[in-house]
């Protein structure tokens, strides 16, 4: 059930505008003007809510469910109890979302700058803008129109921010360009100095490090997740990149369009991945590394090589899937003799 303190919720709901929403096609068209009150999981939902039902292993849950109405596919209709009105749909999981982002919506706050904010003369913010307490904005820095600035955020000289961004609170931006339309989440670290230094007479000497953080479009960066600035060219992530929290992203490092990384990955310096890397929680990359477009590499493996377009890897070092389950298969039947 949807905690409605924490959002603005729609009351009143028809399944006629459900089924507008989600593209989904009402079964009993006579049900159109009922009513739901809340949007549920199919175990929890009463007898005033919506569900969805979108998986066949569910189908014993299914036939106990006690919602009002579920969305779900032609092929589980069966399962759906005959006292529950059914919207059919081609994917309930897209009409789930579509639903929810119709119905609830944050609590935004209104556009202000808080009195106690310490912003540089020069800078430049849009307008509709939220900046809250003790936010620190630098000389030069340009932020764009509709952005939400949380308190205590800080943002060093010279960077900029598009339209339609959300710093969250406790973040810190430095030596950065960040796109339109970004979720920055709170304690990001955006723009720190890389990792890099030189051994000169027994001492570890660091490196300048000149480069820059560039954020394209559309991005999110999770909670305390960290990304470097290079050395000398810039750390880039991809346009609609989904980055988890507690990530670290080296100097150098270069990510195409639509990466995601899962909480916990470790990434060295001066790797290219291309468009739509998925990288499972706590994988490790060693530095220099190319990872083609579309390449995938599951949990906790380990990548010391490059890996060709569209593979899918796993280990440490990792190795083709179906070579791995390979390896496990003759671990298990030889450490039984």
């Amino acid at each position: 059930m949807v905690d409605k303190h924490f959002y603005d919720a729609k009351e009143n709901v028809t399944l006629a505008q459900v089924a507008e929403v989600t593209s989904a096609v009402l079964a009993d068209t006579s049900k159109a003007d009922e009513t739901i009150a809340d949007i549920a999981t199919m175990l929890h939902a009463g007898t005033e809510d919506i569900c969805f039902f979108y998986d066949r292993k569910n189908k014993e849950k299914a036939r106990q469910m006690q919602a009002k109405a579920c969305i779900t596919t032609t092929d589980l209709q069966q399962f759906v109890p005959e006292n529950v009105i059914v919207l059919i749909s081609e994917n309930p999981k897209i009409a789930f979302i579509k639903l929810n982002e119709f119905m609830y919506a944050e609590k935004m706050p209104i556009a202000q700058i808080a009195a106690s904010a310490k912003i540089a003369a020069n800078a430049k913010i849009g307008t509709n803008c939220f900046v809250g307490e003790n936010v620190v904005i630098g000389k030069d820095v340009e932020i764009g129109d509709n952005c939400i600035i949380e308190p205590n955020v800080v943002i060093a000289q010279g960077c900029k921010i598009g339209n339609n961004c959300r710093i969250g609170n406790n973040a810190s931006i430095a030596y950065s360009i960040i796109g339109n339309n970004c979720y920055i989440y709170t304690g990001a670290r955006l723009g720190q100095d890389g990792f890099g230094f030189q051994l000169i007479n027994g001492q570890h000497h660091r490196i300048p490090q000149l480069g820059r953080v560039i954020i394209g479009n559309d991005v999110e960066i999770g909670a305390n997740t960290c990304i470097d600035r290079g050395a000398l060219d810039d750390t880039v992530i991809g346009d609609g990149s989904r980055i988890d929290n507690l990530v670290q992203i080296a100097h150098n490092n270069k990510l195409g369009r639509g990466c995601v990384i899962v909480s916990q990955v470790g990434i060295a310096g001066s790797c290219t991945l291309g468009d739509y890397v998925v990288l499972g929680g706590q994988v490790g990359l060693a530095d220099h590394l190319n990872i083609g477009s579309g390449a995938q590499v599951a949990a906790q493996s380990g990548a010391m090589r490059d890996i060709e377009a569209g593979a899918v890897m796993m280990g440490s070092p990792c190795v083709p899937f179906k070579d791995y389950m390979r390896q496990v298969s003759f671990l298990q039947k030889n450490s039984k003799k």
